[in-house]
């Protein structure tokens, strides 16, 4: 049940509007055409209960670039 789904969820994100907010969100770009919405959403959810949906996404940081010098014109 999908109850679950958000009792599961609100154990990494404690503040409900919150968990609203990035759900509605997460769904808008997992949602693929010709599926239910139910279902992206209730997979939505089921990430969330697993994962941290607050937590930034791991950066890859460039290397260092040499730093081009521009002449003035």
């Amino acid at each position: 049940m999908r109850s679950e789904l958000i009792f599961g969820a609100l154990t990494h994100v404690s503040n409900r509007y919150q968990l609203c907010q990035l759900a509605s969100k997460a769904t808008r770009k997992l949602h693929k055409p010709n599926t239910r919405l139910q279902d992206t959403t209730n997979e939505v959810l089921f990430r969330f209960r697993t994962s941290n949906p607050g937590a930034s996404a791991p950066t890859v940081e460039p290397e260092n670039q040499p730093v081009e010098q521009r002449r003035a014109a």
